[in-house]
């Protein structure tokens, strides 16, 4: 058994980074989703909206724990280009991590797929709907509600990320009144159920890229139709574009009204230069 370990373990530090990524955005979608799925196909006798919110934010805590330790666990690639902008992220592993974040929201649909398969094939009758009285696409991806307009989806996306990536920056920046690194994730799950209770209606609170193309591609593959990317007058590019405008106007928030007026660390103490003055000192005494 120890040298099938040692066969399997994996050194390279990206890898690892990416393998933290697939299973953080997973544990994130299984949670969000299945919950999602459970008050749909129950018809809301076993849950309700807050449920809902309830598990997303819970799930986003449980990927922090997670794989906070290994990649980051940003789980979000607007997240992961806010900290390229400010410095904090390499810009060249963006896009790696932004195709894993999406493969592990793949696959975290695909398993609540698998896991209510005859409770939403006995709620749809078989018939898979983005929109109607028994759609259930929605379970998976977001969509905008009746009165939304993609102007204003499109704002609703931009003011949300950019409140999150606020939250996200002030709770990691020890040079703020950050929180404790053990309780960073229970912090930025409450963060998020705030904004799914205070900016939920319209769309479903998306903020992740990722999130939403991952569930939409596998929608689509699954009998869902082409309908996941044409309903909502094409709502579909709206989850994918604003987070990032979001994730820009939320990091330079931070940067110009908190972190580019901290004031400058010490300079380090030169040991060998102390030591020299006090000897002088000591010589003129």
């Amino acid at each position: 058994m120890k040298q099938v370990r040692r066969a399997l373990i994996v050194k390279n530090e990206l890898v690892r980074q990416c393998m933290g990524e697939i299973l953080g955005t997973f544990i994130l979608l299984l949670f969000g989703c299945a919950a999602a799925a459970q008050v749909k196909t129950s018809r809301e006798t076993k849950g309700q909206y807050l449920s809902a919110n309830i598990a997303f934010s819970v799930g986003v805590m449980a990927a922090m724990y997670l794989c906070k330790g290994v990649s980051g666990a940003q789980l979000n690639p607007a997240v992961s280009f806010g900290l390229c902008v400010m410095g904090k992220h390499q810009w060249w592993k963006l896009p790696l991590y932004t195709v894993f974040q999406t493969l592990g929201s793949f696959l975290g649909a695909a398993t609540v797929y698998a896991l209510y398969y005859d409770a939403i094939m006995d709620y749809t009758q078989g018939v898979l709907t983005v929109t109607g009285p028994h759609s259930t696409a929605h379970i998976f991806s977001t969509y905008p509600s009746n009165y939304l307009s993609i102007w204003n989806g499109f704002v609703d996306q931009v003011i949300g990320t950019a409140v999150l990536l606020v939250c996200v920056l002030a709770l990691g920046d020890r040079r703020n009144w950050a929180t404790p690194p053990e309780m960073e994730p229970v912090m930025v799950g409450l963060v998020i159920w705030a904004i799914g209770l205070c900016m939920g209606s319209n769309c479903g609170y998306p903020l992740n890229p990722a999130r939403d193309i991952g569930p939409r591609v596998f929608t689509y593959l699954a009998g869902w139709g082409s309908e996941v990317f044409s309903a909502g007058n094409g709502w579909f590019w709206v989850p994918l574009v604003a987070p990032f405008l979001g994730a820009l106007v939320g990091t330079a928030l931070y940067y110009v009204f908190v972190e580019m007026h901290h004031p400058p660390l010490e300079q380090p103490v030169n040991e060998e230069a102390l030591s020299w003055q006090q000897d002088a000192k000591a010589g003129c005494a």
